[in-house]
């Protein structure tokens, strides 16, 4: 690149943030990093009350990355994934999704994809994402979705060890009857490195980093 582009990460849960910037550090190391988090967006979409209020919030952080000059922002949660397009529209700069290259991966590796995650409002985004790049492949794919009970409770108290065990375990159960397995959220990659199972277990972080370095290179 050849001047220093500046790039946003838009955060659901703190727990996701040092992966990232790991990866963005090894991938992007000649770009600028900046993290913006709102740690309440989850819990806040399952309260009917409040759920409402997340769009504009998404597009007010991503209107604040572009006040700080990124160049282009990237969500890290899949729960926000489906609010890419609008925020960008009404933001006027390209906001990626974490979860879109590991998606393309998922729809390539077989029919029977099964979708993993550890709280229900990531359930949904994560298979519509699914059924979208599978429309956009011309392929039909048998999507399953599953919540892994405790995880997430385990992950946000601090306790990685419990919630690596609970998404492994998950991973075990459901590999024998599916040809690809998806793990919904980025903070459950860590998981993916416990288990050997005879399919490929896809995570968000990686694919969505190397796509987002992909297109800054091919726009110069």
């Amino acid at each position: 690149m050849s001047t220093v582009t500046r790039v946003a990460f838009l955060h659901t849960g703190a727990v996701v943030i040092p992966p990232v910037m790991e990866l963005a550090g090894k991938l992007l190391p000649d770009a600028t990093t900046i993290n913006y988090l709102d740690d309440r967006i989850v819990a806040d979409l399952g309260d009917a009350e409040r759920a409402a209020s997340v769009p504009d919030r998404v597009a007010d952080l991503v209107q604040a990355a572009q006040s700080a000059g990124a160049d282009v922002v990237m969500l890290t949660c899949s729960s926000i994934s489906g609010l890419a397009a609008t925020a960008a529209e009404r933001v006027g700069i390209p906001v990626l999704r974490i979860d879109e290259a590991m998606a393309d991966q998922a729809v390539q590796s077989g029919e029977r994809i099964a979708v993993l995650a550890t709280l229900p409002t990531t359930c949904a985004p994560t298979v519509a994402l699914l059924q979208e790049r599978a429309a956009l492949a011309g392929v039909e794919r048998d999507i399953t979705s599953e919540v892994i009970d405790g995880a997430f409770a385990a992950v946000s108290g601090g306790d990685r060890g419990t919630h690596d065990r609970l998404v492994a375990a998950a991973i075990e159960r459901v590999a024998p009857n599916t040809d690809v397995v998806v793990l919904a959220q980025a903070s459950m990659a860590s998981a993916a490195d416990a288990v050997e199972v005879d399919v490929p277990v896809l995570t968000s972080l990686e694919p969505g980093i190397q796509r987002l370095r992909d297109r800054l290179a091919a726009e110069g």
